[in-house]
């Protein structure tokens, strides 16, 4: 069975472009084609489509607002966003709302045949050039966030904090890192007095909390 796409451009070239690529290969079936996200919202719904491929900036109803439509009305649908801003919150806004894929436009052409299988496999995807833009923006936020686990404890404490959280004894946890019972015990208080948490059961939350270790 055919892939069943809708394409979303304001711009005629690209949308040309998009339907005269995708209409190459025998798997892809382009079933609608729109120049505003009302229009590609509608023709989505009415053709029962697999997947869109919808411009952010568009007349009526921009792309990231048509992808959240798009997805409430079929959740197991794909959205790949085109785009001519490698900013950091559109990249944002448009996975927040969804999409599976965000492709600046100077390289969808040549990014969109590897996307695709991509996004139908239930997987990301995003241009090459924006991947670092991305990755910086999500340092800044964990720096925003505070200073996490892997800052604030040494990596010996974190070892105390795993074995603690997994349920070890004292007895067992020295053996284990071959140091004295007191010496586990005097980590474990410096571990407490960092994190301002005084019991075992509220460390091991905040061990799985913070990925040193799962349930």
């Amino acid at each position: 069975m055919k892939i069943r796409i809708v394409l979303a451009d304001d711009h005629k070239i690209i949308l040309d472009g998009l339907h005269s690529l995708l209409e190459k290969n025998p798997a892809y079936d382009v079933v609608g084609s729109a120049t505003d996200g009302l229009t590609a919202v509608r023709l989505f719904r009415e053709s029962g489509a697999d997947l869109a491929i919808i411009d952010v900036t568009m007349p009526g109803l921009n792309g990231i607002e048509a992808t959240r439509r798009i997805l409430e009305e079929s959740p197991k649908a794909r959205v790949i966003v085109l785009s001519m801003h490698a900013d950091g919150r559109y990249i944002a806004e448009a996975l927040k709302s969804g999409a599976s894929a965000y492709l600046l436009k100077e390289s969808a052409f040549q990014e969109l045949s590897a996307a695709i299988p991509e996004v139908l496999a239930g997987r990301t995807f995003l241009s090459r050039s924006i991947t670092d833009i991305v990755v910086k923006d999500y340092l800044r936020h964990l720096e925003r966030q505070g200073p996490g686990v892997f800052s604030v404890l040494s990596p010996r404490e974190r070892e105390v904090l795993q074995l603690l959280a997994e349920g070890l004894s004292t007895k067992e946890i020295a053996a284990r890192l071959s140091i004295s019972a007191k010496t586990v015990e005097t980590r474990r208080a410096q571990i407490m007095e960092k994190l301002d948490i005084h019991s075992v059961a509220e460390l091991t939350k905040y061990a799985i909390r913070e990925g040193i270790t799962s349930l």
